[in-house]
């Protein structure tokens, strides 16, 4: 499916508002996501759910901070689906495989928080915390990219 009739469909849907773009909110929360990636490194040793659940976290914020750049936020009650498909439609086979890792994730951590007995091993955690820096490492080149006259802090 194209960008637009991407874009269209999950209007109707009403899974997407529009926004008013803003570089200066979406460096905040590209900002968030980098710290959501030190807070996860850190509980590592602690807790790998935790750490597990935090570098998801930190895909999911770099996912909202392109999907404002580009105009658009998800609302209703598929919001952390709705910012993986936004993803995969933009990133397309390109990036494939790291935007499904994005969605492992997503169902992974759905189920750590929301089930008993599920255990999330240390490699699996430190796995999930490198496809999570990768994925919001990606996220800045290609903010910085479209938009090359912009100097972000991060």
């Amino acid at each position: 499916m194209g960008y637009e009739s991407f874009i269209e469909e999950y209007l109707s849907r009403n899974l997407l508002k529009r926004q008013k773009a803003s570089l200066s909110s979406a460096e905040k929360i590209i900002l968030r996501s980098e710290k959501d990636l030190k807070t996860a490194r850190l509980n590592l040793s602690i807790d790998e759910g935790i750490a597990y659940a935090v570098a998801y976290l930190a895909m999911l914020r770099a996912g909202r901070a392109y999907m404002l750049l580009k105009g658009f936020r998800p609302i209703d009650g598929f919001q952390h689906k709705t910012v993986v498909e936004f993803m995969a439609n933009c990133l397309k086979v390109e990036y494939k495989n790291i935007v499904e890792r994005f969605d492992r994730m997503r169902r992974k951590r759905n189920t750590f928080t929301y089930e008993i007995d599920i255990v999330i091993s240390h490699t699996e955690a430190e796995r999930a915390l490198n496809v999570a820096k990768e994925f919001v490492d990606l996220i800045k080149s290609i903010i910085k990219k479209e938009n090359p006259q912009t100097h972000f802090k991060f």
